[in-house]
């Protein structure tokens, strides 16, 4: 094995408890409404997770008074990233990791300066050789194509590399499909999907049970 491509949010590290503590911070800042309700509207088909389009539809829904609109835009933006916590032994996993000769990667759906930001508030941007985005690939997962860049970049062919991801369908299944092996983290799949599409070759419950499956 020479390369590790990490999907980034609930991965490395909980974004659903990071959004839901910005959503309760907008309503705060709005004087009204609900954070679970406002949750739910980044849930929407057809609308994006990562959208702050949500917010304002939300609040526009809800009368809140228009002038409040684009502050509680930026309370949402700013809280959710001093919201972003690493999970118990995400550093000490990357160090490790590097430590032992393998080029990392971080393959988001996140545009790259949120991508950016989020690593660096984490304080673990330095781990990675490259950060692929759509932005930068020109598609989002399960397309292949920032899977195949990441490869590209580091560079790495797919028989030696592995995709650690906590969606089955986003990044376990194209990764398959693509030749790497892969590690499904368990402990940050908030999905409520049926059963898998595919197996992964591993399953983590801890993102520390990487060191023994990659090092020696």
């Amino acid at each position: 094995m020479k390369a590790v491509l990490f999907d980034m949010d609930n991965t490395l590290w909980d974004f659903v408890a990071a959004k839901r503590e910005a959503c309760r911070a907008v309503v705060e800042h709005a004087g009204k409404g609900d954070a679970d309700e406002l949750f739910s509207y980044f849930g929407r088909p057809g609308v994006g997770f990562e959208d702050p389009g949500n917010v304002i539809e939300y609040l526009l829904d809800i009368g809140a008074n228009g002038s409040c609109v684009m502050p509680c835009c930026r309370v949402y933006e700013q809280v959710k990233l001093a919201s972003i916590h690493l999970y118990p032994g995400v550093d000490e996993t990357l160090e490790t990791l590097v430590s032992a000769g393998l080029s990392l990667a971080v393959v988001t759906d996140a545009h790259s300066s949120q991508a950016r930001a989020r690593l660096s508030k984490a304080g673990i941007i330095e781990h990675f050789a490259c950060i692929v985005t759509p932005d930068i690939s020109g598609g989002r997962k399960p397309d292949h194509a920032s899977f195949l860049h990441a490869l590209r970049t580091l560079p790495a062919h797919p028989g030696d590399a592995m995709v650690v991801g906590d969606s089955i369908r986003r990044e376990i299944e194209p990764a398959h499909a693509l030749g790497m092996r892969t590690a499904y983290a368990l402990y940050g799949d908030r999905s409520e999907t049926g059963a898998p599409i595919c197996r992964p070759d591993h399953v983590l419950d801890d993102i520390r049970d990487l060191i023994a499956i990659l090092t020696p």
